[in-house]
């Protein structure tokens, strides 16, 4: 049986912002964003979010729901450097680490002796030992497979761990809204109520080939969440060919305008996690992802080596050009990492140009 643990840290950005200046803690404050009122904000603190402010809102938005709101400046080095510090913590207890962002990961125990094995007690002295050296917080979910992991971590937050044995795995997913499930947003949410469909035991007693013709492909990935089945194993130790991020909106986007303002949207969050992976912002690619209000979706992508977040509204014209008609219910955006190969080949010829140079001046 496999023990898989979902650490989540609590507000990550604005936590460490908090920890650094005492004085913001009793305040409601968000990170990034903009006075002009243009920006969009990275994270906020609970206090913020007891006010309706959430992770990727406008300021402008933000600012009407708290005038208090007070916006701070991100410090994405510091940000990265605490990550590597969590990262160290997680490798004193396994290797078998898959990081899906700064300030999540999942650590698959299956195999640890500590604590006599038990993954719970693991779960527990991590958060310690990050409590401890850190002086954050973070959330924890413990269950026998990653999605259930991932749902449970949330369950208790801020500062919380929750635990769901083997034994508790079907009841647990049973209750669960189809909401909770990853992967599931709004607007798909909406089409399985619309269904009749609002909990994973709702689903259990709906045919699967109904889901398919549905959904297409996610539909058996609702299906199999819904039975508590996730045969996934951890990604490990394998080379990032893309970052991206994508949004689904409530309502369809019928214009180039709105599509447009959901790449504003979306350009700061890509740029953290770009300049996360490398500060210089090496790219072999740049795409737009449109989904349409039919499912059908389409992507555009250009090689290039220098990043430029305006292209991504030239790549969104001639995607645009596809929609013939129907509404848009997800932007995403992407870049395509330089490989090792990549890497490799151009030390190559740089090396190659060298070295007839030299020949060419003897």
């Amino acid at each position: 049986m496999r023990k898989i643990i979902h650490i989540d840290m609590d507000c990550f950005y604005a936590a460490i912002e908090m920890r650094d200046n005492p004085a913001l803690r009793d305040k409601p404050i968000a990170v990034g964003g903009s006075a002009d009122r243009r920006g969009v904000i990275s994270t906020c603190n609970y206090l913020a979010r007891q006010f309706g402010v959430r992770s990727a809102m406008a300021s402008g938005l933000a600012l009407k729901l708290c005038p208090d709101l007070l916006l701070i400046p991100g410090r994405m080095d510091v940000y990265v450097q605490v990550s590597k510090q969590i990262r160290a913590i997680f490798e004193r207890y396994t290797d078998k680490i898959e990081p899906l962002s700064l300030d999540e990961a999942y650590l698959d125990v299956s195999d640890v002796t500590l604590f006599g094995g038990s993954a719970t007690l693991i779960a527990e002295d991590i958060r310690r030992a990050i409590h401890q050296e850190t002086g954050l917080t973070a959330s924890a979910g413990v269950a026998p497979c990653k999605f259930v992991a991932k749902v449970a971590s949330d369950e208790n937050k801020p500062d919380g761990l929750c635990v769901i044995t083997p034994d508790k795995l079907d009841e647990f997913v049973k209750h669960l809204p189809l909401g909770k499930i990853p992967g599931v947003g709004k607007v798909t949410v909406e089409k399985l109520h619309h269904l009749g469909l609002y909990t994973c035991a709702d689903v259990r007693g709906y045919p699967l080939e109904h889901l398919v013709k549905q959904f297409g492909k996610f539909g058996p990935v609702i299906w199999s969440r819904s039975h508590g089945i996730d045969e996934r194993g951890l990604t490990l130790s394998r080379e990032r060919k893309s970052i991206g991020v994508e949004r689904t909106v409530p309502d369809d986007l019928d214009d180039l305008d709105g599509c447009k303002q959901m790449i504003a949207a979306l350009l700061p969050k890509l740029i953290q996690r770009l300049r996360a992976k490398d500060p210089h912002c090496r790219i072999a690619s740049q795409g737009v992802k449109l989904k349409f209000s039919d499912f059908q979706q389409t992507t555009v992508e250009h090689r290039l080596s220098d990043w430029d977040p305006d292209y991504f509204y030239t790549l969104l014209e001639t995607a645009w050009a596809r929609a013939k008609g129907r509404g848009v219910r997800l932007v995403g955006l992407h870049v395509a990492l330089p490989t090792k190969t990549d890497t490799e080949q151009l030390s190559f010829v740089f090396e190659k140009v060298e070295q007839d140079g030299q020949g060419q001046a003897k």
